[in-house]
C-alpha cells in the first residue's frame, strides 16, 4: 500500500509541475507576443469597400501589420472602426495619418499609413486611450467617388427636361437658319460680288486722290519761295510804315499834347451847351406838335362855324 501511495504522489507532483510549466510557457509566449505587437485603431468616416479582416497595413509602402477587426461605430453607424495589429517597432507618431488605398487596379484595399515627423511624439506614449487612435485623411478612392457623384449631379441638372427642350428648340432654330442661308445663297453671292466691285472702285478713288494730293504738294512747294518773298516784302513795308508813323507822332507830339490839354478841356462845356440846345429843340418840337397855332400866333386856333 505504501508503495502505491508513493507512486500516486509522484504522479500528481509530475502532473502539477507539467501544468505549471505549460502555463509558464503560454504566459511567456503571450508576453513575448505583446511586446512584439502594438494595437491601434482607425475610425473611417467613409465606406471601406474591399477592406476585410486580415488585410495588410502598410507604412509608406512597407508592410507593418494587419487588420484584426472591422466593426461599425456603436454611436454612429456611418463610421467604421478598424483595429490594427502593428509591429511594435513601427514609428507611429501623433501626426501619422491613415487612409484607404489599393495596391493595384484589381488588387484589394489596404490601409496606408503616412506622415510622422521625427520631432513628433510616439502615439502610444501620448495617447491616454487603451488602444491609441490613428487620425485619418480622405483617400483617393473617396475623392474619386465624391467627384463622380458631383459629375453625375451636374449631368442630371444639365440634362433636365427643361434643358433638353431648350436644346431641341435651339437645334431646330439652327436648322431653320441653315435652310434659309442655303435658299439665299444666290443673293449672298451677288452681295459679295457687289462688295468686291465697291472695293475696287474705292481703291481706284484712293489712287486718284493720292495723285491729286501729290500734285498739290508739288505746286505748293514750287510756289512757296515766291510766296515767302512776297511775305518778306510785305513785312518790310509794314515795318517802314510803322517807322514813318513813329516819326510823325514824334514831330507833332507838341501839337497833340496841346490839343489833349486845351482842346479836350473846352470840349466838355461845348458838349454841355449842345446837350441843352437839343433839349430846348425837343421841347419846341413837342409844343408845335401839340398846338402849333397857339405857339405861332400866341392864341388858340379859331373854332369853325357850325350852322344850326
Amino acid at each position: 500500500m505504501e508503495t502505491k501511495a508513493h507512486y500516486v504522489l509522484i504522479g500528481a507532483f509530475t502532473l502539477i509541475v507539467g501544468v505549471a510549466l505549460l502555463a509558464f510557457g503560454l504566459w511567456a509566449a503571450k508576453y513575448s507576443s505583446d511586446r512584439t505587437w502594438q494595437e491601434y485603431r482607425v475610425v473611417f468616416d467613409e465606406a471601406v469597400t474591399g477592406l476585410s479582416v486580415g488585410s495588410p497595413v502598410q507604412y509608406n509602402g512597407i508592410a507593418v501589420g494587419s487588420i484584426t477587426e472591422l466593426t461599425l461605430a456603436p454611436d454612429d453607424p456611418r463610421k467604421v472602426i478598424a483595429k490594427l495589429r502593428l509591429n511594435s517597432t513601427t514609428p507611429v507618431k501623433t501626426d501619422t495619418r491613415a487612409k484607404l488605398a489599393i495596391t493595384s487596379l484589381t488588387g484589394p484595399s489596404i490601409i496606408q499609413l503616412s506622415g510622422g515627423s521625427p520631432q513628433a511624439q510616439a502615439l502610444s506614449v501620448a495617447s491616454k486611450e487603451p488602444i491609441p487612435t490613428i487620425a485619418t485623411t480622405p483617400s483617393a478612392l473617396q475623392n474619386i467617388t465624391d467627384v463622380a457623384n458631383r459629375v453625375v449631379e451636374r449631368m442630371d441638372e444639365l440634362l433636365s427636361d427643361d434643358n433638353v427642350a431648350k436644346i431641341s428648340a435651339t437645334l431646330a432654330n439652327l436648322e431653320t437658319i441653315s435652310g434659309g442661308l442655303a435658299n439665299r445663297e444666290e443673293g449672298t453671292q451677288a452681295l459679295l460680288i457687289e462688295a468686291r466691285d465697291a472695293a475696287r472702285n474705292l481703291n481706284s478713288t484712293l489712287t486718284t486722290a493720292n495723285g491729286a494730293i501729290a500734285n498739290l504738294d508739288k505746286n505748293v512747294l514750287r510756289e512757296l519761295p515766291a510766296t515767302l518773298d512776297k511775305l518778306d516784302s510785305s513785312l518790310s513795308n509794314l515795318d517802314s510804315a510803322a517807322g514813318n508813323a513813329n516819326a510823325i507822332l514824334g514831330e507833332n507830339r507838341a501839337a497833340i499834347n496841346s490839343f489833349a490839354n486845351d482842346g479836350l478841356a473846352q470840349l466838355g462845356p461845348t458838349l454841355t451847351e449842345l446837350r441843352g440846345l437839343i433839349r430846348d429843340l425837343r421841347r419846341v418840337s413837342d409844343r408845335l406838335e401839340n398846338n402849333p397855332a397857339r405857339y405861332l400866333l400866341g392864341r388858340d386856333a379859331p373854332k369853325e362855324f357850325e350852322p344850326k
